[in-house]
C-alpha cells in the first residue's frame, strides 16, 4: 500500500487502508479504502473490503471515491517538497467538502503547532482544515520509533555498537503500530470532534537505546557520540533532539490506546524476531 491513502468512513461504518498498520487485517467494521493503486491491495480485498481508487493529485478520482463519505482519515501525503502536500491536502478537503464529509482526522506532525520546518505543511493543512467548516480531529503525531530501531539495530548487529549526535538528550517516539490504533480509536469512537491530540510514546535516550539493545541480541552494545554529518541520515533529526523538541510526552497516545505505549525494548523485540534474530 502506498503512502498517499486515505482512511475513511461512510455512514456508520469506518473505512480503513493501510492494513500492514493493523497486524492481521482492519479492526471491526473497516469496510471501504481508497488507494492510489487498487491493484496493490489485494490483501484488503480478500478481507472484504472494497477498495476505491483515489489520487491526491486527481481530483476527479476523488470525487468518486468519496461518494458517500461520512468521516475521512486524511493520512498527510509522502513526498516532502515544500508545498507539494499543502496543495495535495487541499484538493482532499475541497472535494471532501464537495462531497458532503461531516468530519476529517488528519495526521499531523509533532510541533505543527509552530509551523516551522517540516512541521510547515502539516501547519497549513491544520488551518485549511480549520477554514474548511468540517468538524475535525487531529493526530500530531511523533517520529516513528522504527525509524531509530531499524537503523540502531543494524549497527548493532555490525558493529556492536550505535552512533548519535544526540548529547544524551531524550526524545519520544512511538510505534507505527501504536498510532495507527490511535487513528482507528478515533474513527470507530465519540466525543472526538475539534479534538487536537499530541501523539507521543514514552521518552529515551540513545545510551538507553544500546542497553536495550543488549539485552534483545544478548551480547554488548554500546553508544558513540559522533557528528551529525557521521550519524548518517537521523544526522538531521539529531540537532532538533538537542533543542529539546522531542523531550516532551504525554498521556494522549496512551488514552486513546487504552493502554501504555509501546516501550523500546517491545519493539526492538518485535524488529530481531522478524529480522531473525
Amino acid at each position: 500500500m502506498e503512502p498517499r491513502d486515505l482512511l475513511r468512513r461512510r455512514r456508520d461504518r469506518p473505512l480503513l487502508t493501510r492494513p500492514g498498520r493493523w497486524g492481521r487485517g482492519p479492526p471491526a467494521g473497516f469496510r471501504v479504502a481508497i488507494a492510489r493503486t487498487p491493484d496493490k491491495t489485494a490483501d484488503l480485498t480478500g478481507r472484504g473490503v472494497e477498495v476505491r481508487r483515489g489520487d491526491y493529485d486527481d481530483a476527479a478520482s476523488l470525487d468518486t471515491a468519496l461518494k458517500g463519505v461520512d468521516l475521512l482519515l486524511l493520512v498527510s501525503g509522502s513526498d516532502l517538497t515544500p508545498g507539494v502536500r499543502v496543495v495535495q491536502h487541499r484538493t482532499v478537503l475541497e472535494r471532501a467538502v464537495r462531497a458532503g464529509v461531516r468530519h476529517v482526522v488528519y495526521t499531523s506532525g509533532i510541533g505543527a503547532e509552530n509551523g516551522q520546518g517540516f512541521s510547515a505543511d502539516h501547519a497549513a493543512t491544520e488551518e485549511m482544515i480549520g477554514e474548511s467548516g468540517l468538524t475535525y480531529t487531529l493526530l500530531r503525531n511523533t517520529f516513528y520509533s522504527e525509524a531509530f530501531v531499524a537503523t540502531a539495530l543494524a549497527q548493532a548487529k555490525e558493529t556492536g555498537e550505535i552512533v548519535s549526535s544526540t548529547e544524551g538528550r531524550p526524545l519520544n517516539t512511538a510505534r507505527l503500530r501504536d498510532l495507527a490504533l490511535a487513528a482507528g480509536a478515533v474513527l470507530s469512537g465519540s466525543g472526538h470532534d475539534n479534538a487536537i491530540y499530541e501523539l507521543r510514546g514514552p521518552l529515551w535516550t540513545y545510551p538507553e537505546l544500546a542497553e536495550a539493545l543488549a539485552r534483545v541480541l544478548r551480547r554488548p552494545v554500546t553508544c558513540r557520540e559522533v557528528t551529525d554529518a557521521e550519524a548518517g541520515w537521523l544526522g538531521s533529526l539529531f540537532p532538533m533532539v538537542r533543542a529539546g523538541a522531542f523531550a516532551q510526552t504525554g498521556p494522549d497516545l496512551s488514552r486513546l490506546l487504552g493502554r501504555p505505549a509501546t516501550g523500546l525494548e517491545d519493539t526492538i523485540t518485535a524488529f530481531a524476531e522478524r529480522a531473525g534474530g
